[in-house]
């Protein structure tokens, strides 16, 4: 995907976001450190521009949630971060870059849930590229794209790594 491809399938997602929530109101978008963040961003002006108020936005660090990270030694006592507005009683839409195995999600399920109880949550991702190890599905994909193992998904945003397109690539091992 290209820059332009990018913008175009962002504002596709705001809309549907708008409409699935009938607006607006009592929403929040929260995006899953790194890549998730500045796609919360954008979408959050976006969907401000289409109901003409702000749409709050804020960030969930994952870290020590993940159930990949390794178990011998003592885990760490996590502190949960601040989203950046109550989550209580929201409509959450959660944004990542890219669904494969869903470990990620489920991590930042438990995370989110640290931090309050929402109304709903909905799953916004840029890319799906299947290859679940756990019922978790998308509520909003930018795009699907069908891989193989042996190949990667590399989003790169610009306010991230400095330059913005989406690649597939072999994996090097």
């Amino acid at each position: 995907m290209s820059s332009s491809e990018i913008e175009r399938t962002l504002v596709r997602l705001a809309h549907e976001i708008v409409e699935k929530n009938n607006g607006s109101d009592n929403l929040g978008l929260v995006g899953i450190k790194r890549r998730g963040v500045p796609l919360a961003e954008r979408l959050g002006a976006l969907i401000s521009k289409i109901e003409k108020h702000p749409v709050d936005t804020g960030v969930l660090d994952i870290s020590f949630y993940r159930d990949d990270l390794t178990t011998r030694d003592v885990r760490p006592i996590v502190q949960p971060g601040a989203v950046g507005f109550d989550i209580n009683g929201r409509n959450v839409v959660l944004i990542d870059d890219v669904l494969y195995t869903g470990r990620t999600i489920r991590a930042a399920l438990d995370a989110l849930f640290d931090h309050g109880r929402p109304k709903s949550v909905q799953l916004l991702v840029l890319i799906d590229r299947g290859h679940r190890e756990l019922p978790i599905e998308a509520t909003f994909v930018g795009r699907t794209v069908q891989t193989s193992d042996q190949e990667v998904i590399e989003v790169k945003l610009k306010e991230v790594d400095g330059s913005e397109q989406v690649l597939l690539a072999e994996r090097a091992d």
